[in-house]
């Protein structure tokens, strides 16, 4: 399973408007709505919202990964976000998320919603990577060097 199997051009977006936790996780889904037919918007934003209440994910160095399970998705499906700006996300460092990759699974799965987890936080490990998934200046360009990148591993 590649991080390219599950996340499509449409559904990266480079220029976040949101600043703040809640706004961005909105926007995330509404990318998300977008690129997949997600049924209730609504119910997916609440279950991403619970899953920060037991804890932020984002998870330092300028990287968040929210996710949620959801029965309105037949496979795993992510959206990729870039904000300029940096958002508060109440990250373990305390510092602003500039990459915000939201992964979304089916209600009944835990193999590959736990794997992809661990593929995306392989990925973004990487200073570098990140570095340059932020000079990016178009959704393709993203998608393209992450493919790059995960050929490169294998």
């Amino acid at each position: 399973m590649k991080i390219t199997d599950f996340l499509n051009v449409k559904g990266i977006k480079l220029d976040l408007a949101s600043t703040d936790k809640e706004g961005v996780l909105q926007e995330l889904v509404d990318i998300l709505a977008e690129v997949k037919d997600i049924g209730d918007k609504k119910s997916i934003l609440r279950a991403l919202i619970e899953r920060e209440n037991l804890g932020s994910t984002g998870i330092g160095q300028g990287i968040a990964i929210p996710h949620g399970k959801t029965d309105k998705v037949d496979g795993l499906v992510a959206v990729l976000g870039v904000s300029r700006k940096g958002v508060n996300f109440e990250a373990l460092d305390g510092e602003p998320v500039y990459i915000l990759f939201l992964l979304v699974a089916p209600k009944d799965t835990a193999g590959p919603h736990l794997k992809a987890l661990a593929q995306i936080s392989r990925l973004l490990r990487d200073s570098y990577f990140c570095e340059l998934v932020r000079r990016c200046k178009t959704p393709k360009e993203v998608f393209d060097l992450i493919g790059k990148e995960e050929n490169r591993k294998s």
